[in-house]
Parts: structure tokens; C-alpha cells; sequence
């Protein structure tokens, strides 16, 4: 993980971020999602400069996207600077997401 997936992590790991439950390196289809949160189809990237203007990203995303699923992206410069601001963006998302069950794990627990 770079610096700044390392900081993210520590933010959204073991429920620490309001009792949500984020997954890192995640696959899902033929892609690896570095962080995501299942119930609310929210994917959370976490970019350095080899991303800027990449159109395998955007082809990346639009899949995603068909599959439900929504992505934020952010710059690694930004999580390490802004933390508090790229937390709140992302609680933002995660209250205006529509909350789906988690596919991995069984019902009832």
C-alpha cells in the first residue's frame, strides 16, 4: 500500500469510521478496488500521478458504475493533505447511498 492508502485504511478499517464496514483490495469482476463498502456500492480509489488522465480508469469506472456500484477517486496529495476534508466526502457518499446487503456475508448475521 502507498502512504496514503495506509492513512485511508487506518480511517476506514474495523469499523472505525462510524461502524461502516470497508474491505481493501477487493475484487470485483476483473478489477481490484483498493477500498469498498459493499452495503452502501461505494468504492473509494486512492490515486498517485500514474492515474492522471488515464482512460483505463474511466473504462474501469464505467464498468463499475453499470454494476451499481459508485466511485469516488482522490488524489494521493490530497488524502495525505486534506484527510479530514476526503473523510467527509466520503461519509457524504456513504449517507446518500441507498444501503444494499453485503454479498459476502451470509444472511441473518
Amino acid at each position: 500500500m502507498t502512504e496514503a492508502e495506509r492513512l485511508l485504511w487506518c480511517h476506514l478499517r474495523a469499523h472505525r469510521f462510524d461502524g461502516q464496514k470497508f474491505r481493501r483490495q477487493q475484487p470485483i469482476g476483473p478489477y481490484i478496488a483498493d477500498f469498498v463498502h459493499f452495503g452502501a456500492r461505494l468504492i473509494v480509489e486512492a490515486d498517485g500521478g500514474q492515474h492522471a488522465e488515464s482512460s483505463r480508469d474511466a473504462v474501469r469506472d464505467a464498468w463499475l458504475k453499470a454494476q451499481g456500484f459508485q466511485v469516488l477517486r482522490f488524489w494521493n496529495h490530497d488524502i495525505l493533505q486534506h484527510t479530514e476534508s476526503v473523510l467527509e466526502a466520503i461519509w457524504n457518499a456513504l449517507r446518500e447511498a441507498p444501503l444494499s446487503p453485503d454479498p459476502s456475508t451470509p444472511a441473518g448475521t
